[in-house]
């Protein structure tokens, strides 16, 4: 009986984690109209210059590079850019932004230039019985506090341009759904001045917002765990075992195979993004993390994982971006020795 309870009640919140809106009045997503979606970039290759939409979107939409006889994109783009629908006569953006979904407001930065963000707000959504984050960068204003819980639509701010490179010509919203990586994040990069916290922009790993939401309209019953299951594997990464990883503790889902006495390692399998998609018990035996597996590429690996690996083809190794991720999921890095020195870097590496 307790069993068919918990079932019913984990039925009904995934349920009620669905119901999704987009943030803005711009509903072009859903039109089939991407260019009067998504806030264009100032693109400049090779002598020329665009303003193409697709740097609006998310992936490796941004700093074109001729690489092997090709161009290709290689700058990653964490989240989407929401172009305005209104501006008043000056061209600032009227447009308001609101929840995309039942959350509570966990972080609120109202100091635009502590963060590339500018002024930016995180709700944390309960999804499959996981906090699931979504952040909303670049307002005006803020007009929800730390601590509110708003309902789907629920007023989070006005649309601005604030943050590090975005002009008033390209206001917009930056909307994110992630998954937080760590929560000792502060303790990972002690060196460097932390404003943010846990809600620091590299410890929240983002996923395809826009291809998540048009999943959902097209079928409401899709969960972040199922679009998540469909994410293609790029690379697999393998760590001793010296206990839970425990980003696996807070997204339980993500962990497809419990260790057994004989499990010496955790082998976690990743995006191209670097998004975490499933941890599996191993038997493999290692003293550091190395690259188990990898994508054959034609294209050299960092280019197509944010300078995640290193090497080519069927053979990769992790470059120091990534060692520090794999540092920071397993928690294998020192504890600093005073509460004084427990900061870290800023905001997330890729600009907003």
């Amino acid at each position: 009986m307790r069993l068919l309870l918990f079932l019913l009640m984990s039925l009904q919140s995934v349920l009620a984690a669905l119901e999704l809106q987009l943030p803005t009045e711009n509903h072009h997503l859903f039109s089939g109209q991407p260019e009067k979606f998504y806030m264009y970039v100032d693109r400049f290759f090779e002598g020329g210059r665009s303003q193409p939409w697709e740097g609006g979107a998310y992936g490796y939409v941004r700093t074109s590079e001729r690489v092997s006889g090709k161009i290709i994109q290689t700058k990653f783009h964490e989240g989407i850019d929401i172009a305005p629908m209104k501006r008043d006569k000056a061209g600032n953006p009227l447009d308001l932004v609101s929840a995309i979904a039942e959350g509570k407001v966990v972080y609120a930065n109202s100091i635009s230039g502590r963060s590339n963000y500018g002024k930016y707000v995180v709700l944390e959504h309960n999804w499959n019985n996981s906090p699931v984050l979504s952040i909303y960068a670049h307002l005006a204003d803020i007009t929800c506090k730390v601590g509110d819980t708003l309902t789907k639509g629920g007023l989070i701010g006005r649309m601005g341009y604030t943050g590090e490179g975005i002009t008033r010509v390209r206001a917009h919203v930056h909307l994110e759904i992630a998954l937080m990586l760590s929560s000792r994040y502060p303790e990972w990069a002690p060196k460097t001045i932390n404003y943010h916290g846990l809600y620091n922009g590299m410890n929240l790993a983002g996923l395809d917002v826009a291809a998540f939401l048009l999943a959902h309209k097209a079928k409401p019953e899709t969960s972040i765990v199922d679009f998540l299951a469909q994410y293609p594997v790029y690379y697999k990464v393998a760590i001793p075992n010296i206990g839970p990883v425990e980003m696996a503790t807070r997204y339980p889902w993500l962990l497809q195979s419990p260790p057994s006495r004989q499990s010496v390692s955790w082998e976690i399998a990743f995006s191209d993004t670097g998004m975490p998609l499933s941890i599996c018990a191993s038997d493999r035996a290692v003293n550091h993390a190395i690259v188990t597996w990898v994508k054959n590429s034609d294209v050299p690996h960092r280019y197509k994982t944010r300078g995640l690996l290193s090497g080519e083809g069927a053979r990769a190794s992790l470059a120091r971006d990534g060692q520090n991720l794999v540092d920071l999921l397993s928690g294998r890095f020192p504890v600093p020795p005073s509460p004084s020195k427990t900061s870290s870097s800023q905001t997330s590496s890729s600009p907003r």
